[in-house]
């Protein structure tokens, strides 16, 4: 039996905005202290706040991740080895939990209802984001941030392992190389709907 498009169930979408933090893209951040920032990256909170802008409008929920070093007993930060290898120049209060750092920046604060904690690539991996969309009856899960290729691909999986209609924003994300981005995005379109930033809010 088909269903009317006019009496089809709406869907409601969660914005994922995957670790656009001031210590990833803040001139004052660690990532700027260590001279690892993507310049594509610094444009995306212009480019994503439209866009959770709108769907707080259609009454969806936003969601940011925050990826975190949490402290150890002596107030040394958790650092993974393969991260710490790559990232040598993190340090003490670099993403602690509650620091500005952690925070996400100023161009999407204002539209955020929700932020996780995170300590590897995906954003479900171990937190609470994916009781969050449940509970708030999030049946589209839209990704964006950064990077392409680690959190944000990692998120997109994750989401549609968990049964999640998964878009991901072609222009809302970024990495370190187009040729990484663009090689990213041809894998992610196997489990997801891949559009601009723009042909999103068309369909809103």
């Amino acid at each position: 039996m088909s269903v009317s498009p006019t009496l089809a169930k709406p869907r409601r979408v969660g914005l994922v905005i995957v670790d656009l933090q001031n210590d990833f893209l803040s001139p004052e951040g660690a990532y700027a202290r260590g001279q690892t920032v993507s310049p594509e990256a610094l444009l995306l909170p212009a480019r994503v706040a439209p866009v959770a802008e709108a769907v707080k409008h259609q009454q969806g929920l936003v969601a940011a991740s925050l990826f975190t070093l949490w402290p150890d007993a002596d107030g040394q930060p958790m650092i993974s080895p393969h991260l710490l290898a790559r990232r040598p120049f993190l340090r003490a209060g670099d993403f602690a939990p509650g620091s500005w750092g952690q925070a996400n920046v100023d161009g999407i604060a204002p539209w955020v209802d929700v932020s996780v904690c995170k300590v590897a690539y995906s954003a479900f991996f171990n937190t609470q984001l994916d009781w969050v969309l449940r509970r708030a009856g999030v049946d589209t899960v839209v990704v964006c941030g950064i990077v392409t290729n680690g959190g944000v691909a990692s998120t997109v999986r994750d989401a549609h392992m968990r049964d999640y209609h998964t878009v991901v924003l072609s222009d809302g994300c970024a990495t370190f190389s187009d040729a990484a981005h663009q090689a990213a995005l041809t894998d992610m379109a196997s489990v997801a709907e891949v559009m601009t930033c723009a042909q999103f809010l068309a369909t809103l």
